[in-house]
């Protein structure tokens, strides 16, 4: 009886060890050790012990001691960082477009014994969740976003992966996207697309420069006319600055010569230098006739100089004699008048210069 139990028992635990062997490879690094009473755990590793079928503990790295025939390891996970390629499979985008799309799947395992009892196959099972997750979220986007958020897509697999794998005792570390396979006349298209946004950008920035440069030269055309403009009307002040002084100068002139012209005729002799100045003008004025002009207006007695001289004498002696009170008013209020009038055209052709 005994043995018939035996033989039942040892029968019973070769099966389980065969149906352990078999599932290894998906969730042990290291195959399934035998109960040898004393056994050393590698780091990085939790062995899974069942006690007469059920779970027992997790042996921690380092030395560990089993009861032989009741102690049995059942399952053997790896802690480390696992590497999982994730095969390419198709995904339609928003836009209707097919792409081919692999990537990498990066995961640990947490907790031994959810990633033992939680889950049949944890890596098939993450792969599995990781393919659909990759489809379900490149329907999201379009053929222009699924280039150009990566990241983002990226991390969307991520954090759907690991709400479903907390059950599982799984973490998905990252992922990340291989290879992404367009169809060639999609293909084609992107690159005629590329090309005409080359063409465009190349297009604005000619007219661009083209616009700058007409700027450029209207802004210089502009700071042109107005410096000539400037340079014009400072020269069109000084040249009636100058004109004002010449005037002046003049009439300073004129005003000195007359005076010291009254004053060599109040001397001896003035009166008979005066009669020689007048008849050399006669005598010049003479000489010039019919040089200009056809029209010609001639003295009853052109040769007598004579009496020209005299009458003009005459005409000096008249103005010279001392005139009266009422006279001497009369020309006091006619010089009063001149000087007013002087004045006033001098002003008036000063305040002409300024205004031009």
């Amino acid at each position: 009886m005994l043995a018939r139990a035996a033989r039942g028992t040892g029968a019973l635990l070769l099966r389980g060890s065969v149906q352990a062997s078999v599932r290894a490879p998906h969730r042990a690094s290291s195959g399934l050790p035998r109960n040898t009473v004393v056994l050393f755990v590698p780091q990085q590793e939790a062995w899974v012990v069942e006690r007469m079928g059920r779970f027992h503990r997790i042996l921690e790295p380092g030395l560990n001691i089993l009861i032989p025939v009741l102690d049995r390891i059942r399952y053997v996970q790896s802690l480390k960082e696992i590497v999982i390629n994730v095969p390419e499979q198709s995904a339609v985008t928003l836009d209707n477009v097919t792409l081919q799309i692999d990537g990498v799947l990066y995961l640990r395992i947490m907790d031994p014994y959810k990633a033992s009892y939680g889950v049949e196959d944890p890596e098939y099972a993450v792969t599995q969740l990781a393919q659909t997750t990759m489809r379900s979220e490149l329907g999201k986007l379009s053929l222009d976003k699924v280039f150009r958020e990566r990241e983002s897509l990226n991390a969307s697999i991520v954090d759907a992966i690991n709400q479903a794998a907390d059950c599982w005792g799984i973490r998905c570390l990252r992922y990340e996207i291989k290879d992404i396979h367009v169809p060639p006349r999609v293909k084609e298209s992107m690159q005629m697309q590329v090309e005409a946004e080359r063409r465009k950008r190349a297009t604005v920035l000619e007219s661009e420069g083209t616009r700058e440069s007409a700027i450029n030269v209207a802004e210089g055309k502009k700071q042109a006319q107005i410096l000539a403009s400037e340079a014009e009307k400072a020269e069109q002040i000084n040249q009636a600055a100058g004109e004002a002084s010449a005037v002046l100068a003049k009439a300073k002139a004129k005003a000195e010569a007359i005076r010291i012209l009254a004053e060599a005729l109040t001397q001896h002799n003035g009166n008979a230098a005066a009669s020689l100045t007048v008849a050399e003008q006669y005598v010049n004025a003479f000489s010039k006739l019919a040089k200009d002009s056809n029209t010609i207006l001639l003295p009853s007695n052109p040769g007598d100089v004579t009496s020209m001289v005299a009458q003009a004498m005459g005409v000096y002696g008249a103005l010279t004699k001392a005139p009266g009170p009422a006279a001497q008013d009369s020309i006091s209020r006619g010089n009063s008048r001149d000087a007013q009038g002087t004045d006033a055209g001098l002003d008036v052709e000063l305040d002409r210069v300024k205004l031009s």
